[in-house]
């Protein structure tokens, strides 16, 4: 918890007991369905949970807006970004029905109202959402084609519609397609740890 607070001291009651809550519900869950492996466990609020707040370095949502989580897995970065966001409706999804039951688990919990989660694909979503965000589930070449169609047009953000994408490495020549839409920000400028050295964000407006 003391990594959150050390980079978002201003959290409100509420939200500093639904953070420090998050380790023992994935703890409880892993035993049952592994969505985050052992060894990175010890780790959680650093490589997953500060990770996925990464997305709030760079953005202050505007109230209701709409953001769809691909590939969510146990639910990041979509369940720490809807602590952080109560006025942001999340749609958390993934085609692997055992993870979206840990996600509505924790988010039942957690008592998130502005949570919603299904076993679905990319592709078969015909909702619009201001952004689709999501932790590398494929290369962006790949990934652009399932969700271009799920972003809406009407703007309410600082910042345009598009995908907010946390990646790892050298990711180059697979921005290469997308030129002048994309924006890289390296998460080093907001967190110091070694973690963080090689991740970025990437802001592709579509």
């Amino acid at each position: 918890m003391d990594i959150i607070l050390k980079y978002f001291p201003k959290l409100d009651n509420r939200q500093l007991e639904q953070f420090r809550l998050l380790e023992e519900l994935y703890a409880e869950w892993n035993q049952k369905i592994n969505v985050i492996s052992r060894k990175d466990f010890s780790s959680l609020y650093e490589k997953h949970v500060l990770h996925s707040l990464g997305i709030a370095k760079f953005v202050r949502f505007a109230g209701n807006t709409r953001v769809l989580d691909v590939g969510t897995g146990g639910g990041f970065p979509g369940i720490p970004l809807a602590i952080f966001f109560p006025d942001v409706q999340f749609h958390l999804v993934d085609s692997i029905g055992k993870k979206i039951r840990v996600v509505n688990g924790v988010a039942e919990s957690l008592e998130l109202k502005n949570v919603t989660a299904e076993q679905i694909r990319a592709e078969q979503i015909k909702k619009r959402y201001d952004f689709v965000i999501s932790r590398a589930v494929a290369r962006l070449p790949e990934f652009v084609p399932w969700v271009k169609n799920s972003i809406s047009q009407k703007q309410k953000n600082a910042i345009p519609n598009g995908i907010l994408y946390l990646k790892g490495g050298d990711i180059q020549a697979e921005l290469k397609p997308f030129k002048n839409r994309v924006f890289v920000q390296k998460l080093s400028e907001y967190f110091e740890e070694e973690f963080f050295e090689t991740k970025k964000l990437v802001h592709l407006s579509l």
